[in-house]
């Protein structure tokens, strides 16, 4: 969705802008979120293990990513508290590659990240990229869907760099249907 982990991350609370939606009620939750974004499984493969306290220092890193995005994509001052929170994340143990056994028919080996302990590794993973996206030449690239609802920020990989919409299946969608219906009430007031 968001096109860098860092910026998945952030998208797992929604509507900021209105009601918002958090996607991490729970412990369960966030490993389901580490495992789904491919940054990492538990120990064999089994399950990441994540506690309260483990959601609770990934809510406060997600806030403190957001919070350092828009200051940078605003040319302002960040938070310095911000700063020593992804500091502190991006400085830990994050995954490490391995080889798995191949699935689904494939020839080779397949590839799987894995930790001593993976919600934080995963949590310093997403800290790292979003200290290389805030501070590398991608910044210029972040956006901010154009759905007023919606708060999802993006990397725009469009060749023209014109995308508006976090997913034009879901914003694009919705803005291109209030449009036509504008344009057929005002053409229906002529």
């Amino acid at each position: 969705m968001g096109g860098r982990p860092a910026l998945n991350f952030v998208a797992t609370l929604g509507k900021r802008h209105t009601e918002p939606l958090e996607r991490l009620p729970d412990p369960e939750s966030l490993a389901r979120w580490i495992t789904e974004a491919g940054l990492g499984t538990g120990a064999d493969d089994g399950p990441v293990r994540i506690g309260e306290a483990d959601l609770v220092r990934a809510r406060a890193l997600r806030e403190a990513v957001h919070r350092l995005v828009h200051a940078a994509l605003r040319e302002a001052a960040p938070d310095p508290a911000d700063v020593a929170r992804v500091n502190e994340a991006a400085a830990l143990p994050d995954l490490a590659p391995q080889f798995a056994e191949p699935h689904d028919g494939a020839s080779g080996p397949a590839l799987r990240w894995t930790a001593a302990r993976p919600g934080p590794a995963a949590l310093a993973t997403v800290a790292r990229d979003a200290v290389l996206l805030i501070s590398g030449p991608l910044l210029g690239r972040v956006k901010e869907c154009e759905n007023p609802t919606c708060s999802l920020l993006f990397l725009d990989d469009s060749q023209a760099r014109r995308r508006r919409w976090c997913s034009m299946d879901r914003c694009g969608n919705l803005a291109k249907v209030a449009g036509y219906r504008a344009r057929g009430r005002t053409a229906s007031t002529r």
